[in-house]
This record gives C-alpha cells, sequence and structure tokens, in this order.
C-alpha cells in the first residue's frame, strides 16, 4: 500500500508546491505527473482483475485474426463489442501493430491519461488540486475499467461544446465515445440543460426526489427493461441490481452537495463553471437515484469531471488552500485508502508487478482463474509487441 500512497502524497505535495507559480507552471508540473501515473498504471502486469483479462483475451484473438491475414473486423472479438464498435475498432486498428496484450493496454491506458489531461487543461482552475481528486475518486479504476473509462475521457472533450452550444459537433464527438461505452447515453440529455445556476432551494428539492426515486424500484426495472431491449447488454440489470442500501453513496453525495451548496454563490456565472456546476449536480443526483445499486453509481463518472473541476475550484482562494480543501483532501485521502482496501478482496493491487518482468504474483487468485495463456508467464514478449520488430 505504500507504493500507492506515496503517489498520493506527491500529488499532494505537487499542489502545495505550485500554489504561489502562475497557472502555466501548475499545469505543466501536474501534467507530469499525470503521465507518470499512467505509464506506471500502463505498466501493471495484468492488476485489475478479470477486466483486463478479458480485454486481453479478446485482443490476442482477434490479433491472431489479424496475423493469419484475416479481417480483424470480421473476427469474433470484434462481433463481441458490435454494440459498441468504436472499441473495436481501435481493438482492429491495433491488431495491425501488435498482437501482445500489454502493448495493447499500455497503449490504451497511456490515450486514456492523454485524454484526461487534455480536459483537466480545458475546465481545471487548479490542475494539482483537481489531480488530488481524480486519486480519491477514480484512479484505482483505470487500472481495470479501461473501455468505460476512456469512453468517459472522450465524452469529456465533447463538453466545451455544450458550453460554446455547438449541437453538431458535440453529437460527434459524444457519438464517438459512445462507440467506445454506451452508458455514455446518459451523458446525451446535458446538452439540453439550460446553463444558469439554479436556485439552491431547486437544487436541494431535487436531490430529495432523486433520493426517493433511489428507494423506489424503479431505477431497477429501467435496467431490465433495457436488458431486454438489447440482448447485447447482458449485464444491463447488474448495474442497478440491488446491493441494499449504499451508505457510501449517501455519504459521498451528501458531502459534495454540502461543499457545492454552502460555497454556492462563489462559483462563477460563466458558462465554463455553470455546465461544470450543473455536472456536478447531476453526479450527485446518480448517486442517490442508484442508492440501492451495486454498480449504478458507475453511471455518474462521466459526470464525475464536474465535481473535479467545481470542487478543485472552490478549494483554493487566491492561492491559498480553504478550510475546505483540506477537508477535500483529507476526503479524498480516506476514498482513496477505502477503495483500494475493499479491492484487496477481489483485485489485489498489492503488491505491484509490472510486465517488464516475466513470471507472476505468487498467491493470485485472479491470475489463477482468469489467465487463459501462460506462455504470458515465462516471457512477456512471445508475442511481439510490434510487428516489424518480430
Amino acid at each position: 500500500m505504500i507504493l500507492y500512497l506515496l503517489w498520493f502524497f506527491t500529488a499532494v505535495v505537487i499542489c502545495f508546491y505550485t500554489l504561489p507559480l502562475n497557472k502555466k507552471e501548475q499545469t505543466t508540473l501536474a501534467t507530469y505527473y499525470l503521465v507518470a501515473l499512467g505509464i506506471f498504471i500502463g505498466l501493471a502486469d495484468m492488476l485489475g482483475g478479470f477486466d483486463r483479462y478479458i480485454y486481453g483475451e479478446l485482443f490476442d484473438s482477434m490479433a491472431d485474426v489479424t496475423s493469419e491475414g484475416g479481417n480483424p473486423w470480421l473476427s469474433y472479438s470484434f462481433i463481441f463489442y458490435k454494440s459498441e464498435f468504436g472499441y473495436g475498432t481501435f481493438s482492429a486498428l491495433m491488431s495491425f501493430i501488435t498482437s501482445n496484450r500489454y502493448f495493447f493496454i499500455f497503449t490504451l491506458t497511456i490515450i486514456i491519461y492523454v485524454l484526461l489531461i487534455i480536459s483537466l487543461k480545458e475546465y481545471s482552475s487548479n490542475m494539482p488540486f483537481s489531480v488530488i481528486l481524480f486519486l480519491g475518486l477514480w484512479m484505482f479504476f483505470t487500472f481495470t475499467y479501461l473501455r468505460q473509462v476512456i469512453g468517459c475521457t472522450i465524452g469529456w472533450l465533447a463538453i466545451k461544446y455544450i458550453i460554446k452550444r455547438d449541437l453538431k459537433l458535440f453529437l460527434l464527438v459524444w457519438f464517438i465515445g459512445y462507440s467506445f461505452h454506451n452508458s455514455l447515453l446518459i451523458l446525451l440529455p446535458m446538452y439540453f440543460v439550460p446553463i444558469r445556476k439554479f436556485q439552491p432551494r431547486t437544487v436541494f428539492s431535487l436531490m430529495i426526489a432523486a433520493f426517493i426515486l433511489g428507494l423506489t424500484s424503479i431505477p431497477q426495472a429501467i435496467f431490465e427493461a433495457y436488458g431486454e431491449v438489447d440482448v447485447n447488454r447482458v449485464n444491463a440489470e447488474d448495474y442497478a441490481k440491488d446491493f441494499g442500501f449504499r451508505y457510501a453513496y449517501l455519504i459521498e453525495a451528501s458531502f459534495f452537495l454540502y461543499i457545492i451548496l454552502t460555497n454556492y454563490r462563489k462559483i462563477p456565472n460563466r458558462a465554463k463553471d455553470v455546465v461544470l456546476l450543473n455536472m456536478a449536480l447531476v453526479f450527485c443526483a446518480i448517486l442517490l437515484v442508484f442508492i440501492r445499486s451495486e454498480n449504478g453509481g458507475r453511471l455518474g463518472w462521466i459526470y464525475m469531471i464536474g465535481i473535479i473541476c467545481t470542487i478543485s475550484s472552490l478549494s483554493v482562494d487566491k492561492r491559498i488552500i480553504t478550510k475546505d480543501g483540506i477537508l477535500i483532501i483529507i476526503i479524498s485521502l480516506f476514498l482513496f485508502i477505502r477503495i483500494y482496501i475493499s479491492w484487496q478482496s477481489g483485485i489485489f493491487l498489492y503488491p505491484y508487478k509490472s510486465f517488464l518482468t516475466d513470471g507472476y504474483r505468487e498467491n493470485d487468485p485472479i491470475r489463477a482463474k482468469y489467465e487463459y495463456d501462460i506462455n504470458y508467464d515465462k516471457d512477456k514478449f512471445y508475442r511481439p509487441a510490434l510487428w516489424f520488430l518480430k
């Protein structure tokens, strides 16, 4: 765990160190940090549980078709992702470059972090502080839920077209993200939300309504209907599967709403700030709607950029971290540790191992259950990382 805590506290040090600096210097250091973090996560040796293995297996299968002169767009792997053909097309194109799952996952991870950097540069008023929130809310998920994560980071590029009121470009970028992960359907209505700050009373009423809705069986019924309409969405009902009352969702939503509403007047009326504010509010509402869901909160990921940027803007005032900012750092650390500990029962992020060395981690039940090609244990690059180096 110490290795991961070093990443967190390094981000905190960068945040405090850059407070006296101008925004350009702050952004530069935060960018270097995220590039290094992306490399660290991309080099991980199948850390992330089942998802990395299924992505790896499907990619390897597609690369085998390509290496034999076949059409990867006609392969089983592409057909498997036919409703999310953007990701399938990306995999097909990568199969002409590499046949190695590690290089594929590494490339995908680096693209995710590049897109993340672009969005934080575009929307965040204090990028180093935004990085701290990212670590607490989302960093660990970039180990494993790669397809949804890249879908979200593509979708975030569409936000500037909400701000500019450019429907055509918004739909274009949104559709590309949607083609990587269909959960981005939930972003589509955001374009039509008025760009204005709603009254705090209105916000509070909507959150109460979202909470009451979450206590009913309606969210589960919606996803069950979605699963029946789209037979390819075999896990649709899992998003809203009744998991009992999710106190973590309630606490998280309530905390962010408290920070936002107690500082509501400080949020500028500029279009960018208002759009991000409203996205933050939608994120909280989604947590409340799926208060009984096992994975429904994942639908809020596309709106997480609103939380990251809005809260970070409220945490620094005239290059001084506010009391709320200190509290946000503590809560981010708590969320960071909570995710790490909860994942130790199923994903096992410790000890960290990169794919630059052969072999595998001892006593890793995920590998024992899902490893489909033991040849990788002996030589990580027995399948060439780059075809032209074969």
